[in-house]
């Protein structure tokens, strides 16, 4: 069932392609903020970067357009994965940078 406009939701993301080393997840919180999302983002070892990102499907969706930008031309996004997390919404105000 469709979540109501008014309703958060959380979504689990992955992006590929050079993505590490470059800023891209300070670029994700920032990017986040301004859109007004909570949740975290972590290099994983495979060369990804992974997010799970709560907030209204609209801003959600404005949000995953600017990483398909990326922070500068040192990154190149090659693939964003999208993926709903149900029953899983993060506290707003507050977006994590974690630490590998």
């Amino acid at each position: 069932m469709p979540s109501s406009p008014s309703e958060p939701v959380t979504e689990a993301i992955r992006v590929s392609g050079r993505v590490q080393g470059v800023g891209f997840r300070a670029f994700v919180q920032k990017k986040a903020l301004l859109h007004s999302l909570s949740g975290y983002v972590e290099n994983r070892s495979d060369g990804t970067v992974f997010l799970e990102v709560s907030g209204f499907s609209e801003a959600l969706d404005s949000f995953v357009r600017e990483l398909w930008k990326g922070p500068s031309p040192a990154a190149v996004v090659e693939n964003v994965e999208r993926s709903r997390s149900p029953g899983k919404i993060f506290p707003p105000g507050s977006f994590e940078i974690r630490r590998a």
